[in-house]
């Protein structure tokens, strides 16, 4: 094949990429199809290139809304590949995508049957936010409590059975009790609810230690990196060769070519003596001790030198082959990776504007 026709290939898959685009943000803008195909098509823009504001500015599709749908439609394809039952399928294909994307965090099988008790119980996005984060409690258990089997419902009633036994309000353990039974799937772990009707032993809940939470509370704590181009004497060339860096907010996270990324944060006691830190983004939400109702993004600094199990940290795990976070109140079974250091917050900003005009400032 010539050089000219490799060319003229190029660019008609150019054209093709093109065209698939422009009848997408065309489907997209007019709503055609229904909010699983709406999910498609936006991840399908996004890997072309199409960032958020893009598809908003063309489609009407603010950022919040197509995160939810193409992780929504990303569940979607989980209930389709594990056994799902038709008529939730059916029910979540038309709507819901808010329910199917708190189900996110699961493995892609318990998303397939914690659907389906959703679905068969009617429950809300606030009720499918419970289930799932009970779901996933559940499944750090190598193998499951005594009684309970691995059935979501299982896992519901488990979480509900464990604070029951923690609770001397009456009024409140019958609720637990209530809302147990009413999820529960084996005959063993209905036993194990039905035995709390008649026994009230308190079972002391013991609290898990605070997190390690630091906010960054003055323009002077959040720095900005410069890049670096070399000492004297150096050329033109070298200058023009440092590339272009854009910050993130709110922490100010700098990346560039390649998949490398950095971020400074202020040289604290905890930081400095850390002996080969990490940073990982999240969300607040991801921890139980969030304060406020507010969630807003963080940043999880574990050392990966401190892998040895205490009960006085929190620790970065691998679970089932995902990172994840847990206080463990006894020597866990599966692979620590780390300790959490530092949870950090973003600085409070509250005229992000006003700080930008030196003029105001001096006044």
């Amino acid at each position: 094949m010539t050089q000219s026709s490799n060319r003229e290939n190029h660019q008609g898959n150019i054209q093709n990429t093109d065209n698939t685009a422009e009848e997408l943000l065309v489907k997209l803008r007019q709503k055609k199809g229904n909010w699983v195909e709406w999910g498609n098509a936006i991840a399908h823009l996004q890997k072309n290139g199409y960032n958020p504001q893009d598809i908003f500015e063309a489609t009407g599709f603010e950022p919040i809304q197509q995160n939810q749908v193409v992780v929504g439609a990303q569940v979607y394809s989980s209930l389709e590949k594990f056994g799902a039952s038709e008529a939730t399928k059916t029910y979540y294909g038309t709507r819901a995508s808010d329910i199917l994307y708190e189900l996110r965090l699961l493995t892609q099988g318990d998303r397939a049957t914690a659907a389906d008790l959703i679905f068969a119980h009617k429950l809300d996005v606030d009720e499918a936010r419970e289930i799932a984060k009970a779901i996933k409690d559940f499944s750090r258990f190598s193998t499951p409590p005594e009684g309970f089997s691995t059935h979501p419902g299982d896992a519901i009633a488990y979480q509900c059975w464990k604070l029951a036994r923690q609770n001397s309000d009456l009024q409140e353990r019958s609720r637990l009790i209530a809302k147990g039974l009413r999820f529960v799937q084996s005959s063993t772990a209905r036993k194990q609810i039905e035995q709390l009707l008649t026994d009230f032993t308190i079972v002391p809940q013991r609290n898990a230690p605070l997190l390690p939470y630091f906010r960054l509370e003055s323009d002077e704590e959040l720095p900005r990196l410069v890049p670096v181009v070399g000492e004297l004497p150096l050329t033109p060339e070298d200058v023009k060769s440092v590339p272009l860096i854009i910050e993130e907010a709110p922490f100010n996270i700098v990346k560039f070519a390649g998949e490398q990324a950095w971020v400074a944060l202020p040289g604290w006691q905890v930081l400095r003596s850390a002996e080969d830190p990490i940073v990982i983004i999240g969300e607040s939400n991801i921890f139980p001790q969030s304060k406020s109702g507010k969630t807003e993004q963080i940043l999880i600094v574990i050392d990966r030198d401190e892998r040895d199990w205490d009960d006085g940290s929190y620790f970065a795990f691998d679970n089932d082959g995902e990172v994840d976070f847990q206080w463990f109140e006894t020597q866990p079974e599966q692979t620590i990776l780390g300790r959490i250091i530092v949870i950090l917050r973003p600085k409070k900003v509250l005229d992000e504007d006003f700080t930008k005009d030196s003029w105001q400032i001096d006044e």
